[in-house]
């Protein structure tokens, strides 16, 4: 009977033992699960002794942990070396004129891209050719083109009406086409001829006074307002600008239109 108590006992102990064991096995299991395991249940790279980084030696002081953690964000990329922004002048010196036209003068010019800088007459009469012109009556010319010794050129015609002959020289009947094409130029900077001299001018557009190979790309970009590429490249093969002009003298005469070569 104690021999059986005994027995049962050891078989008892064992049983106990054997529990004991796959508990603890069952609980390392869990924790390793836990640790390779991330919340959503992805499982998590092992990382490599080199892939973790030096391990800490300690406690680090203030600028040592300010020095590791600007050495683990992103730095700024250097800064740009922009040129600075010049403003263009309102004049500038420009060559002699080489349009070929024989109603410029081939002395010295300057352009002049701020119309408030022109003289007050040849302000006026720009204002007022751009004013007629915009209205689409090519009428509204023939108070500007001047009388006699002072009536306009225009495109060398020694005709008596002016505007008759410029309406000749428009792809439409009413002469709107030459008006749009006036806008067009007196809304360019101008160029001043022979200053100070009896045949000052102002012409516009200012190309007049440039040469067309060497228009810088703003320029050209002016240019190619008035005229197409086509006749850019033409222009550039001449060297001069060789569409329509305008000239008004400094009391405000309208001297010329002229065009071609």
């Amino acid at each position: 009977m104690r021999q059986a108590i005994r027995s049962g006992q050891g078989s008892s102990a064992s049983l106990r033992a054997l529990c004991l064991a796959t508990t603890v096995i069952l609980s390392v299991s869990a924790a390793g699960a836990a640790q390779a395991t991330s919340p959503t249940g992805a499982e998590r790279p092992v990382q490599s002794d080199a892939a973790q980084g030096p391990k800490s030696d300690g406690p680090k002081s203030d600028g040592q942990l300010q020095q590791a953690l600007d050495s683990t964000l992103p730095q700024p990329a250097p800064a740009i070396d922009r040129p600075s922004t010049a403003t263009t002048p309102d004049t500038a010196p420009a060559v002699p004129g080489n349009s070929g036209d024989g109603n410029i003068p081939d002395g010295p010019s300057e352009i002049i891209r701020d119309m408030s800088a022109l003289p007050a007459p040849v302000k006026k009469m720009r204002d007022q050719l751009i004013e007629a012109a915009a209205s689409g009556d090519v009428e509204r010319l023939r108070a500007l083109v001047g009388t006699g010794a002072n009536q306009t050129l225009v495109m060398n015609s020694d005709g008596d009406d002016p505007v008759d002959t410029l309406k000749t020289f428009s792809g439409d009947p009413d002469g709107q086409e030459i008006l749009a094409i006036m806008i067009d130029i007196l809304s360019t900077g101008a160029a001043r001829f022979d200053a100070g001299k009896p045949d000052e001018v102002y012409v516009w557009p200012y190309f007049v006074a440039k040469n067309v190979e060497s228009l810088t790309p703003p320029e050209r970009v002016d240019l190619l307002r008035i005229v197409t590429a086509g006749d850019l490249i033409g222009m550039q093969e001449n060297g001069n600008y060789n569409f329509y002009r305008i000239g008004i003298t400094p009391n405000g005469q309208w001297k010329f239109l002229t065009g071609g070569d």
